[in-house]
């Protein structure tokens, strides 16, 4: 028997989804965000516990959600950060070895609201054409939620780093480097991939670049992180601190903030890059990576003079990576330690490790 109640998705342009709410119930029956999709296959959880998800609604594109269940090994932060979920089937009863709970169970105990049951299809093909943009979804009216829509400021301008960081440094890994980390919204995949090349402190966003130095750090890590790398102006003069003091590898909005360290600028994408299956190119190289990926922003083509390109999407030409030729300081748009995802570009972490041995 189905109780689960009839929902509607309202997007700020007017656009409506009809579906049904799962999930937690959201206050009023109200919940805003701005809305993406992903393209992963699997992975679902992963998805929902990278806090670069904050201030967003995800969509999965595949139409079977839920399927393995979930567990606590999977999650990458301790709890989700995005804003709700949205899903074309969400299966009932979860088959696998390895499920501690239902995705369902799991969604309301975190407080996440959910829809299902929406033409996810539809709706991607929308957000592809008019872009990514504010939303809301609930059981309330259609009237309530288009107010609420219009209302979402969505993530432009807003340090989303400051609800997702840590209060306090803390430390991982035995390996025998140390690494600075600092924590935009790190996931635990990445200090997986870091914990063996070297004892990991990881550090708030805020923190300054002399207390960094202070530590006499072998290299510095910039992690990925939720919203727009020019609202977070506090990480950005840190990292300008850095450069030339230390090796630094930036991934995601690290990447992008190293850019901007460097003077480069960034901009919005129309709808972001959400996925497991971007194809990359290794300029150096010419070898094609299939790639994990989480943005919504990117550095300009041409902004970085100190900078070299090394990766570039082959969808639609957007900056993957780049290599300061002055210091000793690179990053990537994309997520070499692909959780969920791909593994062709784990190698990074591996580079990271001979240029600070190199220092």
């Amino acid at each position: 028997m189905n109780d689960r109640k009839e929902a509607l998705l309202v997007l700020a342009d007017g656009t409506t989804f009809e579906g049904e709410s799962i999930g937690a119930e959201p206050a009023g029956g109200v919940a805003t965000g701005e809305v993406v999709f992903n393209t992963v296959l699997s992975g679902y959880q992963e998805v929902l516990t990278d806090p670069s998800y904050a201030g967003q609604l995800v969509t999965f594109t595949y139409p079977h959600i839920g399927n393995y269940g979930v567990t606590p090994d999977d999650d990458e932060s301790v709890r989700p950060r995005c804003r709700g979920v949205v899903v074309r089937d969400l299966a009932r009863r979860p088959s696998s070895w390895r499920s501690a709970e239902d995705l369902d169970a799991w969604l309301r105990r975190h407080g996440v609201p959910g829809m299902a049951g929406v033409d996810t299809r539809r709706l991607t093909r929308h957000i592809r054409e008019a872009g990514a943009m504010p939303a809301a979804f609930g059981t309330a009216d259609e009237r309530a939620l288009k107010e609420a829509a219009l209302a979402e400021p969505g993530t432009d301008g807003v340090d989303l780093v400051a609800g997702v960081t840590t209060a306090e440094p803390y430390r991982v890994g035995t390996g025998p480097l140390d690494v600075v980390a600092y924590d935009f919204g790190i996931k635990r995949t990445i200090l997986r991939h870091l914990e063996p090349l070297a004892t990991v402190e990881v550090v708030p966003a805020s923190t300054p670049a002399g207390d960094v130095l202070a530590r006499r750090p072998d290299g510095v890590f910039l992690s990925n992180g939720p919203g727009d790398p020019a609202a977070v102006g506090y990480a950005i003069g840190a990292i300008e601190g850095l450069l030339g003091r230390v090796p630094v590898f930036g991934i995601c909005l690290g990447h992008q903030l190293l850019g901007a360290a460097l003077g480069g600028s960034t901009y919005k994408l129309k709808f972001g890059h959400h996925g497991g299956n971007h194809p990359v190119r290794r300029l150096s190289t010419g070898a094609v990576e299939i790639t994990s990926q989480n943005h919504n922003y990117a550095v300009a083509e041409g902004s970085v003079p100190r900078a070299d390109v090394t990766h570039v999407n082959l969808n639609d030409g957007v900056v993957e990576g780049i290599r300061c030729r002055d210091v000793p300081a690179f990053g990537v748009q994309y997520h070499p330690e692909a959780g969920p995802g791909p593994h062709d570009a784990r190698y990074l972490f591996e580079q990271f490790r001979m240029l600070m041995e190199s220092r």
